[in-house]
């Protein structure tokens, strides 16, 4: 194919260590590139992996922006700042009498995030400090029963005082959650209404939030915290996403830049629901991993996300991923739809000590980040990482990291490594980092098998994709007997979240709570007003859908409509989400359909014996997705070239350390490599972007669409 082809699709994984870009050309071929992330300015970082993307097509970013069609952002900048508490001075207004519920949070936010063993003792649980203080929140007299009949009506009065209260307090938004708003959201629009007209007799532009306009769904704390949440930190994120969207258009750029949702489609920098994209660059991971197994024949996979910092972990189960309706990030319970995800705080940029008091290693929760490791000599750093235990066992090479933007000091890890855990530990300085890099293979391998088996399936049904940009040194390691059918690892693995933006649909989501509860046998009358209830919030829903494409220049027929809803048997605590099989809902027959839907999906994630009609069915969601056709990569299909690799792939050799002795293994150049071509371990695959570790025991083949499969030979 031609070089000259015009780019067409970018995608961009703005991680904490590492920032990657991906390029789509129109004949589907594509590159990959890295720079170091830049946390003061991501628009930087992204010129920077651009133009070293680019580099391999001979072209730069004057060349190439203005060829693109479509761009998306994934990043973990807006996560950061919940992390860190850096976001807006927000004021709160809720009901009189309740003003310490973002306070008291809910019991589980005490322990999110511990191991076991600290989530049994009281003493070790603590609460964060609130993202609004109760100095920033204010009551006002109103309630909104259970079935959404307004009680005691707002005062409008203690509305305005509240106003002007928090605005002297120093606040730089307001937000707004009643109870029960989800149920009946007159009175919280009214205080949203009599704020806005406050504010504007105040000469004041603070932005205002209500709940019941964003996130219209049951359980308060939820509820509160993601509203919270869109002023305190998507507003400031806006701005970053503002910055990036102008550096693109400085350099001729003219699409809209979209950004990575929680839910798996992308929208726009400029949606109205910004929080949705709390975390994106794992989710992209997921997107690009079911776009290879629809194309590979694959329904089951196991995906598997190394960067610098974290181990993250989803299930695709018969071709689809859950969506969990009120998931937690950053111990905050929320109320967003999110791919069901797991994470652990281990990876490549994990700092390594030992612990006082048992002399164990001890590997992160903190990480170093983009300063790689005290192998990096301007990094700043004087703890030792699990890179540094790389650089010493010959795993990465110190004058090819990140194509050699960055040298790497041996010498220097390898003193750090000898004080810090080799001479306290007794060992030789192989043999500590080779524990280290042991013990955090061990870690992850547990970590992936736990996750298949505790939701009841076993890694033989499974394939697994290893990606980011510390995943195929790794792989090997948390992949060894367990099983899987097949171990993938993408050729362009560092920019495989990335790559999985550039698949995702542009789709915009809106859900809203709705209480719907049948019988197993109803009176088709009551069927009837049913579906008419939840067609009534699909109504609502569509116009929130079609809006948000208005203000990116789509037309309402240009929206292709996608209803939903979420169910469960009368009783039970959890709810499934379900793609409706009908476009619009009216009669009786259409409720029958509604639920055979739930029950055909109810017997495929559990198991068909486990269905329990006989409790009736309740209707809790519903949802409505809208997309519009956008363009998207082509995995490459390169010929055959038989099984031994090329004479110009061979680079030469390095000495490698695994299970007490050194091994010499072959290097081979990524990108030289052809299809059909066997590497038999102990090898390193290297790329600019990424390193393949092939140990003795194993071997890994290239398929035509670039993608290595690794064997375990012994």
């Amino acid at each position: 194919m031609s070089l000259q082809s015009p780019a067409q699709v970018m995608g961009i994984d703005a991680g904490g260590t590492m920032t990657d870009t991906f390029f789509v050309r129109k004949d589907g071929r594509f590159v990959v590139g890295k720079a170091q992330s830049n946390p003061a300015d991501e628009s930087l970082a992204i010129f920077n992996s651009s133009q070293d993307a680019l580099a391999h097509w001979d072209r730069d970013v004057d060349d190439v922006f203005p060829e693109l069609l479509t761009c998306v952002y994934s990043g973990t900048a807006m996560l950061n700042r919940v992390v860190q508490r850096k976001g807006l001075e927000v004021g709160l207004i809720v009901n009189k009498g309740f003003e310490h519920v973002h306070s008291m949070g809910r019991a589980i936010q005490s322990y999110l995030g511990y191991a076991l063993e600290e989530r049994i003792h009281l003493n070790t649980h603590r609460y964060d400090e609130p993202l609004v203080p109760l100095s920033r929140t204010r009551g006002v007299t109103e309630r909104t029963d259970v079935q959404g009949e307004i009680v005691i009506p707002l005062r409008e009065a203690e509305v305005r005082q509240a106003v002007r209260d928090l605005v002297a307090a120093g606040s730089k938004a307001l937000v707004i959650v009643l109870l029960q708003s989800h149920k009946n959201g007159a009175s919280e629009r009214q205080a949203r209404d009599i704020a806005l007209d406050e504010l504007a007799r105040l000469g004041s532009e603070v932005p205002v939030f209500a709940s019941v306009d964003y996130y219209p769904q049951r359980k308060e704390s939820h509820r509160m915290n993601t509203t919270i949440l869109e002023a305190y930190a998507a507003e400031p994120s806006r701005q970053t996403l503002r910055k990036v969207s102008d550096r693109f258009k400085k350099h001729g750029a003219k699409f809209d830049l979209r950004v990575m949702a929680t839910h798996g489609g992308t929208i726009s920098w400029k949606a109205k629901e910004l929080a949705r994209t709390i975390v994106s660059g794992p989710i992209g991971g997921v997107i690009g991993s079911r776009l290879l197994g629809q194309a590979l024949g694959y329904e089951n996979i196991a995906c598997s996300d190394i960067g610098g910092t974290s181990f993250d972990m989803a299930l695709i189960t018969k071709g689809n991923f859950t969506i969990v309706a009120d998931p937690d990030m950053a111990r905050l319970v929320l109320s967003l739809p999110l791919v069901a995800m797991d994470s652990v705080g281990a990876g490549a940029g994990s700092f390594v000590r030992l612990d006082p008091y048992s002399g164990a290693i001890k590997l992160g929760p903190d990480s170093a980040g983009y300063r790689v490791g005290t192998c990096w000599p301007e990094s700043g750093l004087d703890t030792v990482s699990v890179s540094d235990c790389h650089v010493v066992l010959g795993y990465l090479n110190p004058d090819n990291f990140l194509g050699g933007a960055i040298k790497l000091d041996v010498a220097r890890a390898r003193e750090s490594i000898k004080r810090q855990l080799a001479d306290p530990l007794g060992l030789t300085v192989e043999d500590a980092a080779a524990g280290v890099i042991e013990l955090l293979d061990l870690q992850l391998r547990e970590y992936l098998r736990s996750n298949v088996s505790a939701k009841g399936y076993n890694p033989t049904d499974f394939v697994c994709f290893s990606y980011g940009g510390a995943g195929p040194v790794h792989t090997y390691g948390y992949t060894e007997g367990l099983g899987f059918k097949d171990v993938i690892v993408p050729a362009w693995a560092a920019g495989f979240s990335a790559f999985g933006c550039a698949c995702a649909d542009f789709e915009y989501r809106y859900d809203k709570s709705v209480d719907l509860a049948l019988p197993q046998v109803a009176a088709q009358s009551d069927k009837v007003q049913a579906v008419e209830t939840l067609q009534q919030a699909w109504n609502e829903l569509a116009e929130k859908v079609i809006e948000e494409f208005r203000i990116n220049g789509f037309k309402p027929e240009d929206v292709i409509l996608r209803p939903g809803y979420r169910m469960q048997y009368m009783g039970q605590l959890n709810d499934l989400e379900i793609d409706s099989p009908i476009a619009g809902a009216g009669s009786a027959d259409d409720w029958d359909r509604i639920v055979g839907a739930f029950e055909d999906t109810y017997g495929r994630v559990y198991a068909s014996s486990a269905r329990s009609p006989e409790l009736g069915f309740s209707v809790t969601g519903a949802i409505m997705r809208g997309m519009v056709v956008t363009q998207k990569p082509v995995l490459p299909e390169d010929p055959e070239a038989g099984p031994t690799p090329p004479a110009e792939a061979r680079l030469g050799t390095r000495k490698l350390y695994r299970r007490g002795q050194w091994h010499v293994a072959t290097l081979w150049h990524m990108e030289a490599l052809k299809p059909g071509n066997r590497i038999k371990g102990p090898a390193i695959v290297e790329s600019d972007a990424t390193t393949f570790v092939v140990p003795q025991g194993f071997s890994a083949s290239i398929d035509k669409h670039r993608l290595f499969h690794l064997q375990e030979t012994k």
